[in-house]
């Protein structure tokens, strides 16, 4: 009688360890996919606002507002200064998250200061991918109407020293993986084939007008991907 009972408290010891085993799995929440936190840039006469519809996409696909940072600066001013802010905006970002590395997104001027960034200031070190959406890589003839008004303009020149030293040498330096997406009938960028980068993914998204390039959600579904 005695064994019986002994092996019935042995069984019923079994049913409660596998049952608190089960609760305390139970009360564990899955843990969510992260992301490289996504840095957004705005080109000229442009501020955070302009990335809100992409915003609100990637918020759509899984992405929490605390890994998506649009950040506002002076466009007038050089892209040089505006890469050194951009190095410190990203240092916060990666302190705040505890992220190694960010995505950088960056639409039309945006790409001139990042890119400056990437080759001069270490950003490659902090940087897992590189969007460029109507870059103006190469500079653009449309920028003659306020070269004389704002220097980063100026250095948006085709041809501009500033334009010549960006693209001496390696186009696309580091282990950063580089994408540029731009439209054939961009006419802020002109010629079209400015926006392209040696040693990058370049994409012809078609016919998508230049403020719209990065709010349209066909070219963000491409971008998402390529990030991701």
């Amino acid at each position: 009688m005695q064994r019986i009972r002994r092996r019935i408290a042995t069984a019923l010891s079994a049913v409660a360890a596998s049952l608190l085993l089960s609760l305390s799995f139970a009360a564990v929440p899955a843990h969510a996919a992260t992301h490289n936190p996504v840095v957004f840039v705005h080109g000229l006469s442009g501020d955070a606002s302009g990335w809100d519809d992409w915003i609100s996409d990637f918020e759509a696909d899984g992405y929490a507002s605390s890994e998506l940072y649009a950040w506002s600066y002076d466009w007038s001013q050089s892209n040089a200064t505006t890469a050194s802010q951009l190095a410190t905006e990203i240092k916060s970002v990666l302190s705040k998250t505890g992220a190694s590395k960010v995505d950088l997104v960056v639409h039309s001027m945006g790409a001139l200061s990042s890119r400056y960034y990437l080759k001069n200031l270490g950003g490659t070190a902090y940087v897992d991918d590189f969007v460029s959406v109507a870059g103006v890589n190469h500079g653009t003839s449309v920028a003659s109407w306020c070269a004389w008004l704002y220097t980063s303009c100026k250095e948006m020149q085709t041809g501009s020293s500033y334009l010549t030293a960006l693209n001496s040498g390696d186009e696309t330096p580091g282990s950063v993986s580089y994408a540029s997406y731009w439209s054939d009938c961009d006419a802020a960028v002109v010629p079209n084939s400015s926006a392209l980068l040696s040693g990058a993914t370049n994409v012809d998204v078609g016919c998508i007008s230049h403020t719209d390039m990065n709010n349209d959600h066909g070219v963000y579904q491409q971008v998402r991907n390529f990030i991701a």
